[in-house]
């Protein structure tokens, strides 16, 4: 267990402070702030200017569990336009170890424990750990979803629950499912063949009862049913008395990663879900959610 002293020593200072740039004007940037030994347990904060109790969205990139990188423009950029500069929010976008360094149950450890900092440190960045929503896409989604759903993973990690889970596009929902049936063949790399470790893996089978709410957005346009085992998630959650929201887009895989965050019906709908258990609700500060509100499968 990693515990709070440990996540509190880990000083600020080591971060370092980059100047604003063209796609993120008025934002600070706190670089590769440290939340463990590795120097891939990294963290970019973006902080807007003079935040008070600020909400927190924490963001997990993709890349198959074997590669990605947290300052991806398709990872932050428009995040950081509408949610840091738009309404005010902190960004925080993780780095975590690969594999095979790591297996991907210690790589949700390692997004628990960014979590467990984040809260942590929010308060002197000017956040309220309360207000904590993660996200995340691809192989990165299939993480937030797994913490999301197993609270005993984020607990062990020092991570308290949060307000929500967005998970972007996952396949990997049902891990045992996806790896009984003809796959990819990355996922071997990924899982391996220890039908033990796709069950610790997958958010199907890890689901407890206490899971906060979550977003499953999935592409339609994928061939591999992504969308269905997002459906199939979501009656999940609701037969364990929890709130799963799908919303269904006509987007590519990549796509539901870059375009978030630029004004339209997909992004004002994750803004709605957000609002929905950000509660008081704050006041909008861009168009209301359009009448393209996401589905809900489960609550």
């Amino acid at each position: 267990m990693v515990c709070m002293a440990l996540l509190l020593a880990l000083p600020p200072a080591v971060a370092q402070e980059a100047g604003p740039t063209p796609s993120t004007t008025n934002v600070r940037l706190l670089a590769d702030m440290p939340y463990g030994p590795d120097a891939q347990q990294r963290m970019d904060v973006y902080l807007p200017q003079q935040p008070r109790g600020a909400p927190v969205l924490v963001m997990v990139h993709g890349g198959a569990w074997m590669f990605g990188n947290k300052g991806a423009a398709s990872v932050v950029d428009r995040k950081v336009e509408h949610w840091v500069r738009g309404q005010g929010f902190i960004l925080v976008s993780v780095g975590y170890r690969f594999v095979p360094q790591v297996t991907p149950l210690e790589q949700a450890q390692d997004v628990a424990r960014a979590v467990a900092a984040a809260q942590a440190h929010a308060a002197s960045w000017g956040a309220d750990p309360s207000r904590l929503v993660l996200v995340g896409h691809s192989a990165g989604a299939h993480l937030v979803a797994l913490i999301g759903a197993s609270s005993a993973i984020a607990r062990q990690q020092g991570a308290r629950r949060w307000l929500a889970t967005v998970a972007l596009d996952s396949a990997a929902l049902d891990t045992v499912a996806l790896m009984q049936r003809r796959h990819l063949p990355f996922y071997d790399r990924v899982f391996g063949n220890d039908a033990a470790l796709w069950r610790a893996v997958s958010p199907t089978e890890t689901l407890a009862p206490d899971a906060p709410p979550m977003l499953l957005v999935c592409s339609t346009q994928r061939r591999d049913g992504s969308c269905a085992q997002a459906r199939q998630f979501a009656a999940r959650v609701a037969s364990a008395g929890g709130r799963a929201d799908l919303l269904p887009l006509d987007l590519s895989h990549a796509a539901i990663d870059a375009e978030l965050g630029l004004p339209g019906a997909y992004t004002a709908d994750v803004d709605a879900f957000i609002r929905s258990v950000d509660k008081p609700a704050r006041p909008a500060t861009r168009s209301p959610p359009s009448s393209q509100a996401p589905s809900v499968e489960a609550r």
